[in-house]
């Protein structure tokens, strides 16, 4: 019995490594965390990543510009559409190719029911993540109404491909401002279920306030941008600072918070989901009349040169940046893609919290692997 006592006062003084991934039931998000614990504490963090990696930037190379909009769905899976308008403002910019208005304000409301979405879905899982089942009902009923309208106005669902250079795939449904004007009544008179379920919660508060809390500066010493950095007081909301699209005839609050913490990361999210409606408000009865697109040539060929594009998508900013040698297919692109950096802020916050602080971390910084493997 003593030597027993004494073996479990050895291991209590070692550091363990635990795999935490990786697994996915259908493979299509995956990362491997190495966690370094000295007890429950943890120490170290490594992320493992390249379980997804498609090499998306080397294929845009023997790809049009058309093409190359199609890949973007796969990134960020849950911003599939601000991802496209991303490649389109790029080529357009390349261009000097002037967009009617009728394009900017649907790629502007098509942009902020992406937002909604995938807030929607961060609602549910992160409740769930933290023993809150409930929110994943919750979450998912209200995200189906947004997939209805992106099925009926482009039938897609999730990966849309609604945006193309020059304009939209189809002009919009009949029913669209109405089915917008639906979900924008139900949603509004449900969210209040969001706070009584999980932003009041005893429990929910005990697991998210002050875990993981990321200062201003260190935000901006990681590039952390999205409701993650603003949560730290960072106001990097690309829509304020470069508006694209119809963002500048809308008017909006830039959510933002001092304190950093996984809860602050958390309301950040909330508050935006009615910054967004808001946003919808002031566009869905004043959608302009004509084209939903311009008249492109069938081959596009950029001038020469290297052209840079960044857009707000619910994870943060997303950029574009495209080298050019004059031919039909880029000589380079590349993605700045928010979860990658936001990644690498993960072991700052974690180290000297404990193992299920961690998941209250990671959960609250909001990642789509894809989106970090490309």
């Amino acid at each position: 019995m003593e030597e027993t006592v004494k073996d479990i006062t050895t291991d209590e003084q070692k550091e363990y490594l635990i795999n935490i991934g990786p697994q996915h039931p259908s493979t299509h998000g995956v990362m491997r965390l190495v966690v370094s614990l000295k007890g429950e504490i943890v120490k170290n963090v490594e992320p493992h990543l390249g379980y997804i990696h498609r090499g998306i930037e080397k294929m845009c190379e023997s790809l049009t510009y058309q093409q190359i909009i199609h890949l973007t769905d796969r990134m960020d899976y849950l911003a599939a559409h601000i991802n496209n308008e991303a490649v389109c403002l790029a080529v357009e910019k390349a261009m000097e190719i002037e967009i009617p208005d009728r394009i900017k304000v649907i790629r502007t409301i098509m942009s902020e029911l992406t937002r909604l979405q995938s807030h929607q879905l961060f609602w549910a899982s992160y409740g769930m993540d933290l023993g809150g089942q409930t929110c994943f009902f919750y979450g998912l009923r209200d995200r189906e109404m947004i997939l209805d309208i992106f099925e009926e106005t482009t039938g897609g669902r999730m990966i849309v491909s609604y945006n193309c250079p020059g304009g939209v795939m189809y002009d919009l449904h009949p029913n669209f401002q109405k089915s917008v004007k639906d979900f924008l009544k139900h949603f509004r008179k449900v969210l209040p279920e969001y706070d009584d379920i999980l932003t009041g919660n005893v429990i929910f508060h005990g697991r998210t306030k002050g875990i993981g809390p990321l200062s201003l500066k260190d935000a901006i010493a990681y590039g952390i941008t999205g409701p993650s950095g603003r949560a730290s007081g960072f106001s990097c909301d690309v829509r304020k600072h470069e508006p694209y699209s119809a963002y500048d005839r809308v008017k909006f609050n830039e959510v933002l918070y001092n304190t950093g913490d996984s809860f602050h990361r958390y309301l950040a999210r909330v508050e935006e989901m009615r910054e967004s409606m808001n946003i919808i408000d002031q566009l869905i009865d004043n959608i302009p009349e004509g084209p939903y697109a311009v008249k492109m040539k069938p081959i596009i060929k950029l001038p020469e040169g290297e052209y840079w594009q960044r857009v707000e998508t619910p994870r943060g900013e997303l950029g574009v940046f495209i080298i050019s040698d004059g031919n039909k297919t880029p000589y380079r692109v590349k993605f700045r893609t928010p979860n990658f950096a936001n990644l690498s802020v993960l072991n700052h916050l974690t180290k000297g919290f404990k193992i299920a602080d961690l998941i209250a971390i990671f959960g609250s910084l909001d990642f789509v692997i894809p989106d970090i493997d490309r």
